[in-house]
Formats: C-alpha cells, structure tokens, sequence
C-alpha cells in the first residue's frame, strides 16, 4: 500500500471481521455527513428493502452501517485528530 511504500506507521483495522461502535461512526457522520458515510452505491444497500432505505438520518444511517459494515465507504483513514474519506 501507499502508507507502507512510505513508510507510514498504521494499525489496520478490519470493520467487517471486527465491527465498529456505534460513536465512532457518529464521529465520522458528524464530521462528514452521514450522505458521505453510507455507500449508497454498493450492493449491500441496493438489496436493503425499500423501507430501510427511506427516511434515512445520521442514526438511521449508523445502525445501517453497525448491522451492515460493509456499507461504510472505505477506506477512511483516521489520524486521531482527523479523518479523511
């Protein structure tokens, strides 16, 4: 990877094995927007039935992403007092 190539010291961490807690993705959608997030785009999400997709907000959006990890955008990389997607 880029971050190897250069050098660049990184823990990896692996949310569709591990999972992630519900107040780290609402760091995220709060720094970034939850519309930013949430792949909306993937499969995971298009196979959602209809319902589950309407009247989505940030929380709506966090319990998606906790039930569904693959509906996080990746990669995000986060530097403790930054992320970046």
């Amino acid at each position: 990877t880029w971050l190897d190539e250069h050098g660049v010291e990184y823990q990896f961490h692996d949310y569709k094995k591990e999972g992630i807690d519900a107040n780290r993705l609402h760091t995220w959608c709060t720094e970034h927007g939850w519309e930013k997030i949430l792949n909306r785009q993937g499969t995971t999400f298009r196979k959602l039935d209809d319902a589950d997709k309407q009247d989505i907000d940030q929380n709506k959006a966090v319990a998606l992403m906790q039930a569904n990890p693959s509906m996080i955008k990746r990669p995000v990389l986060d530097t403790g007092s930054q992320r970046l997607v």
